[in-house]
């Protein structure tokens, strides 16, 4: 059977999603502003706008819930420490295309990454502009900067992943990235902070990731990073942010010590020319390497309707899986049949994984998937 079409495979095709434009149409940004002065806003007509311009998936969250429930108290990332005066997050997200999954090598995620960010914050900053000309103080925080003082600068001033929590754009998974029924996790974010009162949405209860059942992004995980709904953030740095800021201070230790040992200039020379070197001016000219390096747990995730259209065969097989790695997930699933969850489960952070637990809202969505391709093939027959 063919693989759907974008329209077939795309959350625009459901019934909630009708409205909304062609995802890369632009032609929300040659409309003028539904916003008046005076005029009132709701939270609806928000959203509308944001799919318009091009959003994929836009939710909206409280500032006052985000205040009350930072992801880690002891470095709160609240909007509070930004603006006093925000009351309402308005969170977008962008999906990265499936086909950047599908090649041999992990550069065209990389390329693809820096162009969905630009999309993202252009489309973030149209409205946040138009929310303040009609009168509402509205601003972007960045979507991939990190705080200096939230420990040690591991941490951005607000956790886009929580923030699309909230909005009710899905679930934590197993590897601490936001899972969204429609893509997985292969999605950006970003948060448009504004004055304006809006109606939040209500985040999903429904556990999204299939968990340590599934535990595919623990298998294909090269810096065995995939902690039970954690992650280790320093081996996971050391392949998603190879040419990332730790990896220039290495390199800068490196240059000092051999100037110490009294190295020549041949010596210094070969350091300028290496690969290091060249990575860290290609991660200053278009990101690639500084962040989101390695898309390994993206890939092989098998929540989302992209996912089931694209990648299901080409992900099928993940080489870095092993019998250790396989022990560890039947220890994980034991572990949390017996109560005995973790951190990453506890009273606290059991909010954003889905209290619900999981129950099977992948399989549903695989069986839609397939009776969404069988009517297509049908229809196309009668053509």
């Amino acid at each position: 059977m063919a693989l759907a079409s974008p329209a077939a495979m795309s959350p625009d095709a459901s019934a909630g999603n009708a409205h909304r434009h062609p995802r890369w149409s632009g032609i929300g940004r040659r409309t003028p502003s539904p916003f008046r002065p005076g005029a009132a806003i709701s939270a609806q007509s928000v959203k509308a706008r944001a799919r318009d311009l091009g959003a994929d998936l836009v939710g909206i969250a409280s500032a006052q819930v985000l205040n009350a429930f930072p992801p880690d108290p002891r470095w709160p990332q609240t909007p509070e420490r930004i603006s006093p005066y925000v009351k309402s997050v308005i969170v977008i997200a962008q999906h990265i295309p499936a086909g950047a999954f599908r090649c041999r090598t992990n550069t065209p995620v990389q390329y693809m990454d820096m162009l969905v960010l630009r999309k993202m914050d252009k489309v973030a900053y149209r409205l946040a502009e138009e929310l303040e000309r009609a009168g509402h103080p509205t601003f972007v925080v960045p979507a991939q900067e990190t705080e200096w003082t939230l420990k040690r600068a591991s941490y951005g001033r607000l956790s886009t992943r929580h923030l699309g929590v909230e909005a009710g754009l899905g679930t934590l998974g197993l590897e601490v990235n936001i899972l969204t029924p429609e893509y997985g996790p292969r999605i950006y974010l970003t948060g448009i902070l504004t004055e304006l009162e809006l109606a939040a949405d209500h985040p999903m209860t429904e556990q999204v990731c299939i968990g340590e059942s599934c535990s595919r992004c623990l298998y294909s995980c090269p810096g065995d990073a995939v902690l039970h709904f954690g992650i280790d953030k320093r081996a996971c740095a050391e392949h998603a942010q190879e040419f990332g800021f730790s990896t220039i201070l290495k390199f800068v230790d490196r240059i000092i010590d051999a100037q110490a040992r009294g190295q020549g200039p041949d010596s210094l020379r070969a350091m300028a020319r290496s690969r290091d070197h060249f990575g860290f001016w290609q991660g200053l000219l278009r990101v690639v390497g500084s962040f989101g390096d390695c898309p390994r747990c993206l890939a092989v995730c098998p929540v989302g309707d992209d996912y089931h259209a694209h990648l299901a065969d080409p992900q099928k097989a993940i080489p870095e899986k092993t019998p250790e790695k396989v022990t560890l997930a039947k220890e994980r699933q034991a572990a949390r049949k017996r109560g005995e969850p973790g951190a990453g489960l506890n009273d606290w952070n059991i909010r954003w994984v889905g209290p619900e637990g999981y129950k099977g809202i992948v399989a549903r969505q695989l069986q839609d998937f397939k009776r969404r391709q069988q009517a297509r093939a049908a229809a196309d027959q009668a053509d």
